[in-house]
């Protein structure tokens, strides 16, 4: 059996004002909202015995690393590029979707880091990221309603209610699918795979052939004029660790606390908790509540953490998130990834970034541009414009350059597949064209053209 994670032994930190001290289970006397109702007790606590014996999925150690690099994103010397699947599915964890996907993530990051000169810190919503929030509990099904779908660590996506039971064997599933996919990761990053002298081979087929595909291969073969310079005057790149691999750090919402918890445990060298699940965790703008459960559980483990601030966020509640989440002012431990809309982030985001300078904390301000700009198509589908998605970065670095802040980083929803689920880009995929190739099992996904187009006009707004 799975042992008690709490240690009444070992001091824990206070919350201000002396509240309770924190400990793996403490997230338990809090409001947890977006958990799902696992129909069987005793079912749900087999699972999580079997998930408390499992090794971690990452280790402190790479954790911290991905601490330090954030805090260098908070010191105003690297970006950050965070990009993955909207909600994974069990369906499509194979080498190839695995691969795709980290090419368009790395190609992403060699033009940032080719175009600006500054450090791509490069995680991924990936190996971890199943779970799903939803604005309602149930949704339309013929002349019924189903419960919704929460994301395959839960339950089924097909629309009936037996596959909509949510059974809590799937977290085990979903231990073992992370742990695959952090296997091959590990292998396409450190195997040679991302070296940059692969810069061409990253380009595939239906990215080469358009105009962002050719715009990326004239910066590979800048690359490959610099690197073939360097190699003239005698530096061994086959030995230079930089050119040769890479960091992919790996992250999701915490969203399941009962699988979060299961995967807590305490560093032997530090004595701090640490949640083995991914490197970085985050809250999305509807478990973010001061009181709640989620942030409870966040503040006592020592990984970088994330908070999606939408548009009802207040200055006020910005700075108490930042006092509850990171009161050392540690740089690299927050990140404020804001939510806010085409039409509103330069509005919104101003009363954000002064109040939580004002208040010294150091954190790393990330646009995600994609949430606040979905909207339901004529023939009901989800979809996101590329120009809402352009514009709302715009207008987060223009907030940036007025209040003398720096535009840490973006946070974007992506594929490596050649999806029609976001309009406009240079293909001007259209409301028509949604239903050509619209695979998401939630909300929808930039391509690989959208996505490598949106990193050009990034690295533009970045080196101005």
């Amino acid at each position: 059996m799975r042992q008690p994670v709490r240690d009444p032994g070992v001091a824990r930190p206070l919350r201000a004002g002396g509240e309770t001290a924190w400990a793996p289970d403490s997230w338990h006397s809090h409001p947890a909202e977006q958990e799902p109702e696992w129909p069987d007790p005793a079912e749900l606590a087999r699972a999580l015995d079997e998930l408390g014996a499992f090794p971690p999925l990452v280790f402190a150690g790479e954790t911290r690393r991905l601490a330090d690099s954030l805090g260098r994103v908070a010191d105003r010397r690297a970006f950050v590029l965070q990009a993955g699947d909207c909600a994974e599915s069990f369906s499509e964890i194979n080498a190839d979707a695995i691969r795709d996907k980290l090419k368009v993530i790395l190609q992403m990051a060699v033009v940032l880091t080719y175009g600006t000169g500054v450090p791509v810190v490069k995680i991924g919503r990936i190996a971890g990221q199943f779970a799903k929030p939803r604005s309602s509990p149930t949704e339309p099904c013929g002349d019924g309603e189903i419960p919704s779908f929460r994301g395959h660590i839960v339950h089924d996506d097909a629309p009936n209610l037996v596959a909509r039971r949510a059974n809590p064997s799937r977290m085990i599933e979903a231990y073992r699918l992370s742990a695959a996919t952090l296997n091959l990761v590990r292998t396409f990053t450190k195997g040679g795979f991302a070296a940059l002298g692969q810069v061409h081979a990253w380009n595939q087929e239906f990215v080469a052939t358009s105009h962002e595909g050719r715009r990326y291969e004239e910066t590979a073969e800048a690359i490959d004029r610099a690197l073939h310079f360097l190699g003239a005057c005698g530096v061994n790149l086959a030995s230079d660790t930089p050119t040769q691999q890479v960091d992919l750090f790996t992250s999701h919402e915490a969203l399941l606390l009962d699988y979060e918890q299961s995967l807590t445990q305490r560093d032997q060298l530090t004595g701090d908790y640490y949640d083995g699940s991914a490197h970085m965790l985050w809250l999305g703008d509807r478990t973010r509540r001061l009181d709640g459960a989620h942030l409870e559980f966040l503040r006592g483990v020592h990984n970088p953490v994330g908070v999606k601030l939408g548009p009802t966020t207040s200055p006020e509640e910005a700075v108490a998130i930042c006092e509850a989440l990171n009161p050392a002012r540690v740089p690299g431990r927050l990140t404020l990834i804001t939510r806010l809309g085409v039409a509103a982030v330069t509005r919104l985001l101003p009363p954000l970034v002064r109040a939580v300078t004002a208040a010294g904390h150091p954190v790393v301000w990330q646009c995600d541009p994609m949430h606040g700009n979905t909207f339901v198509s004529d023939n009901g589908r989800k979809t996101r414009r590329f120009d809402d998605v352009l514009g709302e970065i715009k207008g987060f670095f223009a907030v940036h350059r007025q209040e003398g802040t720096w535009p840490g980083g973006v946070h974007v929803e992506l594929t490596g597949d050649a999806v029609t689920e976001c309009l406009g880009g240079a293909e001007d995929i259209l409301e028509e064209h949604l239903s050509l190739h619209y695979t998401t099992t939630c909300d929808p996904r930039l391509n690989g053209r959208q996505a490598l187009d949106l990193a050009f006009r990034v690295a533009e707004l970045l080196a101005d």
